[in-house]
């Protein structure tokens, strides 16, 4: 699930998402950052497992990323050093050792803005890696908490490669009662957050492929 940066939401609570969640405004998402099926036909999955069918908060988008899988895979899942390259992640701890795999847990802490119902807060997010293929997919679970807020998240990430670099999905679904009392607006601030995942996880691939010496 799924940070934020600024006023932007980022949902990444398991991941990633989860994130967001202070029902205010957001700045919207650059024309073309990323496609995006806010109810495709089809979830996501890791080794058959998708998110919640239930669940009434959701989203999917998507992003050609033009680096190495290899390089991609590894800032997705070396979640220690997220801060470096998600300005919205203020706190980040592994909660196992070793490789990045199924079981693997992490904590991590992103700020909440001020909205009509709460104020100014930190959310403690706790994400469970429950799949995961090298290279290929991984689906993280766990709850987000704050002061008068938990929202509970699945985040599936699908990596495929493809002509010029690789094509990078994922779908996210929230439930809980704060965001499900107002499903238009909690869909739209996990779908910001998404995107602007997508988007910082972009920047930082390329730029580290561009830069790689020759």
């Amino acid at each position: 699930m799924s940070g934020i940066r600024s006023t932007r939401v980022r949902a990444a609570l398991f991941t990633v998402p989860l994130v967001a969640i202070g029902l205010l405004g957001i700045a919207a998402a650059p024309a073309g950052a990323a496609a995006t099926a806010t109810h495709p036909v089809k979830s996501l999955t890791c080794r058959g497992e998708g998110v919640d069918p239930d669940a009434l908060v959701r989203s999917r988008t998507e992003t050609v990323i033009h680096a190495p899988l290899r390089t991609i895979w590894k800032l997705q899942t070396d979640v220690e050093r997220w801060p470096s390259w998600q300005g919205g992640i203020t706190a980040m701890k592994r909660l196992d050792h070793g490789p990045f795999r199924k079981g693997s847990a992490f904590r991590w802490t992103t700020p909440v803005p001020p909205n009509p119902t709460t104020p100014a807060t930190s959310l403690e997010i706790t994400s469970t890696v429950e799949q995961l293929k090298r290279d290929s997919c991984i689906r993280w679970t766990g709850p987000a908490v704050a002061e008068g807020l938990r929202i509970d998240g699945v985040h599936v990430w699908n990596f495929t490669r493809v002509k010029g670099g690789v094509r990078v999905s994922t779908e996210e679904t929230h439930t809980g009662a704060e965001v499900e009392a107002d499903v238009p607006a909690a869909t739209e601030i996990l779908h910001q957050g998404l995107e602007a995942w997508l988007r910082d996880l972009k920047t930082t691939a390329e730029a580290t492929t561009h830069n790689r010496p020759h």
